[in-house]
């Protein structure tokens, strides 16, 4: 592991400036390298804050413009329900992203799961991860797809994608996407990306707000129990590649050192 992850504290007004700046970032890098922005996205709370950065106006600079029209955006994780329906994140994504992006603004390339595959979780992971490996290793053999970010949420339980605490899944080594069929959380069939794969980003990005995410937050980052927990094992696995855009509430009274700025 390289140093530690960066853990920023913000005001309410700061988090979207903020997480705007390392999204862009992490964009305009990524057009560097091949002129595309691959992302792997969560749901729960995470697409409203995004949206809330996003689709903020511009301060005109070329280093602050969102140009979707090179992005590329996949699911870190998915539930095996229609595209429609009340659980699913690309739904959400939809409805608090997707759909605000202005008119006469491109839209993103979205890689959602078939429908056609929700009565088995298994089929619809190999499915998926079939849709990463054309687009990730389409021309040679890779062991691992490169997300130029990935965002995340952490539960109160410190799962993140569909990753569980103590679940066999954690020890998976070889395969890009997972299914689960017993999730803790209803539905309980879901894909997710493997634990190699988020750790093997080139950015990663947790959003975790509020107050009731101070406990778990206290655990991961002060205790050995947390560092085992799958937000705890990204955090030893990728280090320095690691940031978490938290507000005051979420991290009041966790002992590790805060950042204040991206910006």
């Amino acid at each position: 592991m390289g140093r530690q992850p960066n853990l920023y504290s913000f005001s309410d007004s700061e988090l979207a400036p903020n997480l705007r700046k390392y999204v862009l970032d992490a964009q305009n890098e990524a057009f560097k390298r091949h002129d595309v922005f691959r992302v792997a996205i969560s749901g729960g709370s995470l697409p409203k804050t995004l949206a809330n950065a996003l689709l903020a106006p511009s301060s005109g600079g070329d280093d602050d413009t969102v140009d979707f029209s090179k992005w590329e955006i996949f699911y870190a994780d998915e539930r095996c329900v229609p595209l429609t329906h009340e659980d699913s994140n690309h739904k959400l994504v939809q409805e608090e992203l997707l759909n605000k992006i202005p008119k006469g603004m491109a839209q993103p390339k979205v890689f959602t799961i078939d429908e056609k595959h929700m009565e088995d979780a298994q089929e619809m992971a190999d499915e998926y991860e079939k849709q990463l490996v054309s687009v990730f290793a389409a021309r040679d053999s890779v062991k691992l797809p490169l997300f130029d970010l990935l965002l995340l949420g952490c539960g109160p339980d410190g799962h993140t994608c569909s990753l569980f605490p103590d679940h066999p899944l954690l020890r998976e080594s070889d395969a890009w996407v997972l299914s689960i069929a017993d999730s803790p959380k209803p539905p309980p069939k879901r894909i997710t990306l493997s634990l190699p794969v988020v750790i093997h980003g080139a950015k990663i990005g947790f959003v975790a707000t509020g107050g009731g995410k101070k406990e778990i937050l206290k655990k991961i980052f002060e205790t050995e129990e947390g560092s085992k927990l799958p937000c705890g094992l990204v955090n030893e696995g990728a280090g320095e590649k690691v940031s978490w855009f938290c507000d005051q509430a979420a991290t009041e009274g966790v002992s590790f050192p805060r950042r204040g700025s991206v910006i």
